[in-house]
């Protein structure tokens, strides 16, 4: 009987060793799953990136005002007849 208690002690130390032990254990777990949850948040912050350039390359092909637009905020260009006027600072 004692040899039976004694295994089972034994076992049981074995167990908790390997449940609480930070490579294998819980806190190994515990740390998946936190990298899990920062993974998902990164993929949701690209899901939103790759829906509004996925909009803008829509725009610029469908429509010409979305073109003119960048010709004008990034290039500068201005249509015919329209004046520039640059101010300076100071």
């Amino acid at each position: 009987m004692r040899v039976i208690i004694g295994g089972l002690a034994a076992l049981l130390v074995i167990l908790q060793f390997q449940l609480w032990s930070p490579e294998s254990g819980l806190p190994h777990v515990w740390r998946l799953n936190s990298a899990v949850a920062e993974q998902e948040k990164e993929n949701e912050r690209l899901r939103e990136r790759n829906a509004a350039l996925e909009a803008d390359v829509r725009d610029l092909k469908d429509g010409m005002e979305a073109l003119e637009e960048r010709a004008r905020s990034e290039l500068g260009m201005i249509r015919e007849g329209e004046t520039f006027y640059q101010v300076a600072d100071q």
